[in-house]
């Protein structure tokens, strides 16, 4: 018996006719995607009054989106590869059309997380697919561009949530912050199946259930362990004993996937050294971006005393910095010229000089904060398709579903490390300098507990202190990371050339 033809698994070598349309297709249902990481915040009080909500219910609501997504990342881009990257993106795509009705309509709050669990597979599934996608229709001369403006979408769904919610609450009922995702999906389901090619890995190996199950279950233990410690204490049995069963199904999922031949996540690409100096380099991007803004909204809120939306607004320039010179593909004309390790470099060193700038120059002012987020901002436009690009490279075309699963899974581990890692500096340094504050829960109660305004200048003064410490370390370990990278990504093309 003859067995059908598999679909087209290499694009034309000049790309495909229509990518352009394409990628402008996938990347507004990729906005959609991250505008729900964030835009939730700004509803919380409403929340809170129309649902009768309590804490625990809204921090569900924000995290059961998030959780979700970002266990099944994995899982997500191998289906794509081995079930075919069209019929993952639509089915992405509806899912998550369904899951923001849900959401919008939701009368309670069991509704309404539930239903933000449904978006978080669909958030999965459109995150892997569309990077898969975008590897399939550019040829080698445009992707990093390509990719570019893929990451454009991301800095710029982080920025404009908390915008997007607020102008949408002035008007309308919370609901209402779901419901404009459908118009969206509608239209992105309909370009989709009109334009979009199927690729699948022509392989056709067999479905790897059990890595699956033990990546999804591994990486959700981790990155719930992540968002529990901030407010449970990272040193909380919670906490402690999540991520320790977190790590032990992930070295269950890694010892599987070497014994069997047909691995979800071929272990093996952990032997190039360009595979290698990529992740690094994505990690310890995404450990001082998430690092840094988590430590920032404390500084301008409880230092400089700025209100959450004015917070919100004042992070916006190092996002809007990366978008514009996305745009411009400026990153994209200095690989060629400069190649991917020295790129690399300089954008690593130009986010770890803007996470110093934020240190030293952001302490008694915002002036000097704008400086570093700019040149944050700069580092990450050069630094994130270069490395998105490298990881992309040097995983076989027919697992690109998986390659984009790593990318994301990247993301979120390191986002979450920096908060981990940071916020402990942080509390380390100001439980030095003021003793008498360990047992306060936050900044807050520590100063509605100080005798007087000159302890409450002291607290403030050590909070300030810490601060700048957490954000030193973060720019010595990303500069660190950066030039570690570099060095892996050259030493990988001297023996390819070689």
């Amino acid at each position: 018996m003859t067995a059908p033809a598999a679909p087209r698994t290499e694009p034309a070598p000049q790309g495909h006719p229509q990518r352009w349309l394409i990628l402008g297709v996938i990347c507004l249902a990729q906005l959609t995607v991250l505008l729900d990481n964030t835009v939730l915040n700004v509803a919380i009080p409403s929340l809170t009054t129309e649902l009768d909500a309590s804490t625990a219910d809204v921090q569900w609501m924000i995290n059961a989106y998030s959780l979700v997504q970002s266990g099944l990342l994995l899982t997500a881009g191998s289906s794509a590869d081995r079930y075919g990257r069209k019929k993952m993106l639509v089915v992405g795509l509806a899912l998550f059309g369904i899951g923001s009705l849900a959401a919008g309509l939701a009368q309670s709050s069991g509704q309404l997380i539930a239903a933000r669990a449904g978006m978080g597979v669909g958030g999965a599934l459109l995150i892997t697919t569309t990077l898969a996608v975008v590897v399939q229709i550019f040829d080698d001369s445009e992707r990093v561009r390509a990719i570019g403006l893929w990451a454009t979408v991301n800095s710029l769904g982080f920025a404009a949530g908390p915008l997007v919610g607020g102008l949408v609450l002035d008007h309308f009922w919370w609901g209402a912050i779901f419901l404009i995702n459908i118009p969206v999906a509608l239209i992105g389901l309909v370009a989709v199946v009109r334009l979009v090619p199927e690729f699948r890995n022509p392989r056709g190996d067999r479905p790897d259930l059990l890595g699956a199950l033990l990546s999804t279950v591994g990486m959700t233990a981790v990155v719930f362990a992540i968002i529990s410690g901030p407010e449970h204490g990272w040193s909380s049995a919670r906490v402690l004993l999540t991520a320790l069963a977190g790590v032990v199904v992930l070295a269950g999922f890694v010892l599987w996937e070497l014994r069997i031949p047909y691995p979800m996540l071929d272990m093996h690409f952990f032997r190039n050294q360009k595979f290698i100096g990529a992740v690094a380099g994505a990690i310890l991007v995404a450990f001082g971006m998430g690092g840094s803004l988590f430590l920032l909204t404390q500084h301008l809120q409880f230092v400089l005393g700025y209100g959450p939306l004015e917070a919100g607004l004042r992070t916006a320039p190092m996002a809007l910095t990366v978008v514009a010179l996305n745009l411009t593909g400026l990153g994209a004309r200095l690989v060629p010229r400069l190649g991917t390790p020295a790129t690399i470099a300089a954008g690593m060193s130009a986010l770890a000089a803007g996470l110093a700038a934020v240190a030293v120059l952001g302490r008694d002012g915002y002036t000097g904060m704008l400086l570093g987020l700019v040149v944050m901002g700069a580092g990450i436009a050069l630094a994130m398709p270069a490395m998105a690009n490298a990881i992309m490279s040097a995983i076989p075309p027919e697992k690109a579903g998986v390659g984009a699963g790593v990318n994301g899974t990247l993301a979120e581990f390191g986002n979450g490390l920096g908060v981990a890692v940071l916020g402990a500096v942080l509390n380390i340094r100001f439980a030095a300098l003021v003793p008498a504050a360990v047992g306060a829960a936050s900044l807050p109660a520590a100063l509605a507990a100080a005798d007087g305004p000159g302890e409450r200048a002291v607290i403030r003064d050590a909070f300030a202190s810490g601060l700048e410490t957490s954000q030193s370390v973060g720019a010595v370990a990303v500069l660190a990371g950066g030039l570690l990278a570099a060095l892996l990504l050259r030493r990988a093309e001297r023996a390819e050339a070689a």
